[in-house]
């Protein structure tokens, strides 16, 4: 029996360490996974940090991939990928990160668990997600939001630009 590919989105951030050479290894440790493919990657861009924290600017990206991994393995994947590039977890919510990969889409799946939740939460209010994400998949239908492309920007966030 053939194992199916699935469709899935990876948001990317970091703030720490070099951020956009942080990003641009993570496209190509994403690329490594196995039974996963690099498809698509979105440029970079630099936003306000989130959430009230006094931190420098993030840069955010998104990643579109091909898997055979389910939702959870390609969950650890990402994590492992963070562990290894630095990533701290702190009691801190939306605070400094060397690297953070968000699994943001998985098929057309809902998923609700207590170590994933997909589509990843907040996607429809965060400019620094739905930029990236639009730019490389902006006919991507997000389960209970609608397709990327038609979900508003919200301009109360703060300010977020192309770099590369």
């Amino acid at each position: 029996m053939t194992e199916r590919w699935y469709p899935a989105y990876v948001g990317l951030g970091s703030n720490l360490q070099e951020p956009e050479r942080q990003l641009e290894d993570a496209f190509e440790l994403l690329a490594g996974i196995l039974r996963t493919r690099l498809i698509k990657k979105s440029s970079l861009y630099r936003s306000a940090p989130f959430g009230g924290v006094e931190q420098p600017d993030f840069v955010n990206a998104a990643a579109a991939l091909m898997t055979r991994l389910s939702a959870a393995e390609l969950l650890i994947e990402l994590q492992r990928i963070e562990n290894e590039r630095g990533r701290e977890r702190g009691d801190v919510q939306w605070g400094p990160r060397v690297l953070d990969l968000d699994l943001l889409v998985y098929s057309n799946q809902k998923i609700n668990d207590h170590d994933l939740i997909v589509p990843h939460p907040g996607i429809g209010e965060r400019n620094f997600v739905l930029l990236p994400l639009g730019e490389i998949a902006p006919d991507l239908v997000i389960p209970g939001l609608g397709r990327v492309a038609s979900i508003p920007v919200n301009t109360d966030e703060p300010s977020i630009s192309r770099i590369a």
